[in-house]
């Protein structure tokens, strides 16, 4: 038998991967020629007459949703997303704990989509509002099947957890800068709190909730992909524009005239909900929690990335933010 072309698991359970393997094998009809660790359960398999990517989830219910959703969204007329696929195999996979769905196989282009060029961020912002345009006219079926997306309550945990994680924060960052971070976040949040009607009153999408770079895709033709819908909730189009402005910003040098020359987030430049919304560090919050809860801080990679966004982009951002506070006063 031909050897199978295996990577070493990026999570360092090479036993685990093995077994993995061991079952894939028993279950496809395929004869399976590679397995490739992606992600955390994500995984390439190719087999002699296909290439499929493979994603576990915990529960059998979340699986379902996630097929169902794509196929929905493929339905209403969005193409450029995944479908899941019925794959030759004996019967459901099924693997310690873990169900597997699998999932069509986009080719990826020579070049990995980031928000480097101006292209690739406009070219975001249309598909994403592609999205929205076809979520808006499901969305209600998906009302008790999917969480609201509730920005306020979820910056405000995410502030408590950064400020009770600051004692362990002072041996990487200096206090004034802390102090300043933090007194950004709270006077956001006290500005959305008190015109949080404007999220109430736009009109409610299917929110992908995740628009990092790397769950966008530009094929071997350039066509681009949203993909990774697993965040997927109920709101305003807005929640998603918020984040992926927070997204580009560094990569545009947190100039506000930059980010108004994309016309999907420049609508809301006038929204003085937006406006306090767009101070809010959600991406040091964010970088820094998930840090000290995995412990990575050890990872000099991972820390100078982390570093450069608190503190090497600290005085563009508090730049910027000055000139959010001077619109709103």
């Amino acid at each position: 038998m031909k050897a199978i072309n295996r990577s070493v698991n990026k999570n360092g359970d090479d036993d685990y991967f093995d077994r993995l393997l061991s079952y894939f094998q028993s279950q496809f009809y395929e004869r399976i020629i590679g397995l490739i660790p992606i992600r955390k359960s994500v995984f390439l398999l190719k087999t002699k007459k296909n290439t499929y990517i493979i994603k576990g989830y915990r529960t059998n219910s979340r699986l379902r949703l996630q097929e169902a959703f794509t196929t929905t969204l493929r339905r209403e007329g969005f193409t450029k997303a995944y479908l899941f696929l019925a794959p030759p195999v004996k019967e459901q996979l099924f693997f310690e704990g873990t169900y597997f769905g699998c999932i069509e196989y986009i080719a990826p282009n020579k070049i990995d989509f980031s928000f480097h060029s101006q292209k690739n961020r406009l070219d975001g912002t249309e598909l994403l509002n592609q999205f929205h345009n076809t979520t808006a006219s499901f969305a209600a079926r998906y009302r008790t099947l999917l969480p609201n997306g509730r920005l306020i309550e979820k910056w405000t945990e995410r502030l408590h957890v950064f400020s009770t994680n600051i004692p362990f924060l002072g041996y990487f960052i200096n206090e004034p800068f802390i102090s300043e971070i933090v007194s950004w976040a709270k006077w956001s949040l006290a500005g959305m709190e008190k015109h949080q009607a404007f999220f109430k009153k736009e009109p409610v999408v299917i929110l992908h909730g995740d628009v990092a770079h790397h769950n966008f895709l530009r094929d071997t033709l350039g066509q681009l992909h949203l993909i990774d819908f697993d965040l997927i909730s109920i709101g305003p189009a807005s929640m998603d524009y918020l984040q992926y402005a927070n997204r580009i910003l560094p990569f545009i040098d947190w100039s506000f005239e930059r980010l108004a020359s994309h016309k999907h987030i420049k609508k809301y430049l006038h929204e003085r909900a937006f406006l306090f919304a767009l101070a809010y560090p959600a991406d040091i919050f964010r970088e820094w929690n998930r840090m000290i809860r995995e412990k990575s801080y050890n990872d000099p990679v991972k820390y100078k990335q982390v570093m450069d966004l608190t503190i090497g982009q600290f005085y563009a951002r508090k730049k910027f933010i000055d000139h959010l506070k001077d619109l709103l006063d």
